[in-house]
């Protein structure tokens, strides 16, 4: 059994990252949204790997603008909801799906030319690295512990337990 001290410990720990996370996403997302020369095609066009078609697809036209849009929204939503631990699930879920599709797009296979990467990698990246630190945040969702969600439950509580008196 994990004593208190150590179990708050974890719980401190992972709401940091939570926090970092959330930091990240909504910078990202927030660089994006006022750089008016930001698009996402060159990286979808440099895209390789097995999904490589896929992205390509996501490169015409008529689809382009609606991909960066809705990047920077994904990226925003997930970090607002991850700093402020607010349906942070939900914002793990759809940061596990953007990461996913960022890794998926230049997958670090050894076999492949490396393009628009920071280093050399072998399967796994920073993509995956955080992509896993999301699953651990979907599993483990500390805004029970810190965050609006838990400062709203105790405030819905208090209000409950009010008008029962």
């Amino acid at each position: 059994m994990i004593d208190n001290k150590r179990e708050k410990r974890i719980k401190v720990s992972i709401t940091l990252l939570r926090i970092f996370i959330g930091w990240h996403f909504l910078y990202e997302g927030v660089i994006k949204m006022y750089n008016p020369e930001w698009t996402s095609f060159g990286y979808l066009a440099s895209a390789q790997g097995p999904l490589k078609p896929v992205f390509s697809l996501l490169t015409s036209e008529s689809v382009l603008e609606w991909v960066n849009v809705l990047n920077i929204t994904a990226l925003i939503v997930v970090g607002i909801t991850l700093i402020l631990g607010i349906f942070e699930r939900k914002g793990a879920l759809v940061g596990i799906g953007l990461l996913a599709s960022y890794y998926l797009a230049h997958p670090p296979f050894p076999w492949l030319h490396q393009m628009n990467v920071e280093g050399s990698y072998w399967f796994i990246n920073k993509n995956l690295i955080e992509l896993v630190a999301c699953i651990l945040i979907y599993n483990y969702p500390t805004s029970r512990f810190f965050g609006l969600g838990y400062f709203m439950k105790n405030k819905l509580t208090k209000i409950e337990n009010y008008e029962m008196d």
